[in-house]
């Protein structure tokens, strides 16, 4: 019989998941990753014997279940295109700390102008944040074009609000893109 895990695996990986969202992967050494987990480097390496590339992996995986559980499913779902996008955009405030957090997927892609070992789960996850947004802006009554075109802006404006957000300190472009999106995202004003 092995010893008790000192931390579970759901645990471990918000660990993870909140430092790599903080200082990005570049940033993340081993050591921060260990202290965060309130793990030793060994135990750390004993769980993901990839090293940190491995963490970031699994970081990607879980972030891109929770994408599809908590946003995808929403957005693609039934019920009014209005109340699925109300409701995805306010699970998005939430996770975002209303601006306040950075994104995930833009700190592991930071440091990096062509492609890395995250883009192919990166990419997938953007597309798939766009093809949820275009489903809801077509049940909102936009053309295929129309939709396609609010959804990649809605994907530019969350991003963009939020490294904007985080560069200057101020939360309140988040709280704007998220307006616009709205707005974008159910052709009114567009």
């Amino acid at each position: 019989m092995g010893r008790a895990q000192a931390i579970n695996d759901d645990e471990l990986l918000k660990q993870l998941t909140a430092t790599f969202r903080e200082v990005g992967y570049e940033a993340a050494s081993l050591s921060l990753l260990a202290e965060a987990a309130g793990l030793k480097k060994a135990s750390l390496y004993h769980r993901f014997p990839g090293g940190k590339e491995e963490m970031a992996q699994a970081v990607l995986r879980s972030a891109s279940e929770w994408l599809d559980v908590h946003i995808l499913q929403v957005l693609e779902g039934d019920g009014p295109p209005e109340e699925r996008v109300t409701r995805a955009l306010d699970t998005l405030r939430n996770f975002y700390a209303g601006g306040k957090q950075a994104c995930l997927l833009n700190m592991l892609a930071a440091g990096h102008i062509t492609r890395n070992a995250f883009t192919p789960m990166i990419t997938t996850m953007f597309d798939q944040l766009i093809l949820g947004f275009a489903k809801v802006a077509r049940d909102a009554g936009q053309d295929e074009a129309q939709s396609r075109m609010a959804a990649r802006r809605a994907v530019m404006l969350l991003q963009g609000s939020l490294v904007m957000a985080r560069g200057t300190g101020d939360p309140s472009p988040f709280d704007e893109a998220l307006e616009m999106i709205h707005s974008s995202l159910l052709g009114e004003g567009a």
